[in-house]
């Protein structure tokens, strides 16, 4: 039997996306999703070496919503 602690979409852990792939999915520059985090626009992640993930869930619903993120 495998276990699941291994594979990003187990029950404990929600799919984390990198400033670049979240870029791709609005069609902008990393850098603003890096600028989007910073003013609170969208909720990031960091790690432990200090890089910048985000919820995919949160992502798509933005996404669903009409586009680009709003202010918090």
């Amino acid at each position: 039997m495998e276990s699941n602690a291994d594979q990003p979409n187990s029950e404990n852990h929600e799919e984390l996306l990198t400033p670049s792939e979240v870029a791709a999915m609005f069609r902008v520059n990393p850098k603003t999703v890096t600028r989007w985090a910073r003013s609170g626009k969208i909720s990031a992640i960091r790690t432990l070496g200090g890089h910048r993930r985000f919820r995919k869930s949160e992502i798509t619903r933005i996404l669903a919503e009409g586009g680009e993120p709003k202010h918090a």
